[in-house]
């Protein structure tokens, strides 16, 4: 099993960023697919999340209306598209991958560093 993680980087606010997670090693379309984000200090925090089999979305209230999270079944890859960053969402971005029949099966990427800074 595998989930990796790119697109991350330095952005000025405001900008845009795409991350990507491609996933290997399971039946993609059997998980619930999500990016958390992690800072030094702070908790792991579920940014967004997508189902398997209807796509339904749900985010947390500080990236709603900036942040969208879609997938490609075909491609076994989760996406997040980033816009109107702040520097607040500077943070390391983990793709994850839980099981829709059990919460207990779950994967986690390496993570992909995302900069906001001027």
């Amino acid at each position: 099993v595998q989930l990796v993680e790119s697109g991350g980087g330095l952005v000025q606010p405001g900008g845009s960023l795409r991350l990507s997670c491609v996933a290997s090693g399971f039946t993609f379309s059997s998980y619930i697919m999500s990016w958390y984000r992690q800072t030094p200090g702070k908790e792991r925090e579920l940014v967004a999340s997508v189902s398997g089999p209807s796509g339904s979305t749900n985010y947390v209230d500080s990236v709603k209306g900036r942040f969208t999270i879609s997938r490609d079944n075909a491609k076994n890859t989760v996406y997040l598209q980033m816009s109107s960053l702040k520097p607040e969402d500077t943070a390391v971005y983990y793709c994850k991958a839980t099981w829709l029949a059990s919460i207990n099966y779950a994967y986690w990427g390496q993570g992909t560093q995302v900069t906001v800074s001027s």
